[in-house]
């Protein structure tokens, strides 16, 4: 299976800086995205440390002897952990934490992990499906039916996450498994993106563009919609050797 991977970044047009991060390293698999919380000073450094730390861990020799879940759960930890130290030896980035999602792609499959409420989605044509659910506050009052997703969309506080990486010392991630079949493309962004466009635009960038097109056709629709966050956009799409 080959694979091509976009990137694109933007601050917005409504903030003054970028604590968004993101990695690709092909050598060994990893794709991330990571969009920083706590401050203009903290949300940067979590989300630069959360990605370095994923590229040591997974791209450290014994990473191999691990199965993908566990490494995938090792990087989270320590990516975790070097936060929540950071913070407490510097009182300026007190609270300081990080989305992350991203796929790590071993053995014919893509494994996603994610913390937050940056996404996962799966666009296989002419259909996407977002395949990772938001550690938010808002998402876990649609679980539990107290509000509908229409309700949400005008309701304050979208943006309150229930789960970071390094607010809290130890952190769980979601760990997905998936298949890939050669044509399959995943976006991987932050709420920059989602927070700004449907679903539906999403997939009308998709069906009406080549892959390595969609990526900044994304940043422009998000900053025509009002660009009010930070947007990081990754795209990844497989196909025949």
């Amino acid at each position: 299976m080959r694979f091509q991977c976009w990137c694109l970044s933007d601050k917005g047009l409504k903030r003054s800086g970028n604590q968004d991060s993101f990695l690709i390293d092909e050598r060994i698999g990893v794709f991330v995205v990571a969009d920083g919380v706590g401050g203009h000073m903290g949300g940067e450094v979590a989300s630069a440390l959360a990605v370095e730390t994923v590229r040591e861990v997974l791209g450290h020799p014994k990473a191999l002897q691990f199965s993908p879940r566990e490494v995938l759960m090792q990087a989270y930890q320590e990516a975790s952990h070097r936060i929540f130290d950071r913070a407490a030896q510097e009182s300026k980035l007190n609270g300081m934490g990080t989305t992350m999602v991203m796929g790590y792609f071993r053995d014919s499959k893509l494994y996603i992990a994610n913390v937050g409420d940056s996404r996962c989605y799966l666009y296989r044509k002419p259909y996407v499906w977002q395949l990772t659910e938001d550690h938010s506050l808002i998402n876990e009052q649609i679980r539990l039916g107290f509000l509908t997703e229409e309700k949400a969309k005008a309701t304050i506080g979208k943006n309150v996450i229930t789960r970071s990486v390094g607010f809290e010392r130890d952190v769980y991630p979601d760990i997905l498994e998936r298949e890939v079949f050669p044509g399959d493309i995943f976006l991987m962004c932050s709420d920059g993106l989602t927070g700004m466009i449907t679903d539906q635009e999403m997939c009308q960038i998709f069906n009406d563009n080549s892959p390595e097109k969609t990526t900044p056709l994304f940043i422009q629709q998000a900053l025509a919609h009002g660009g009010d966050d930070n947007v990081t956009v990754l795209v990844l799409n497989f196909s025949e050797t």
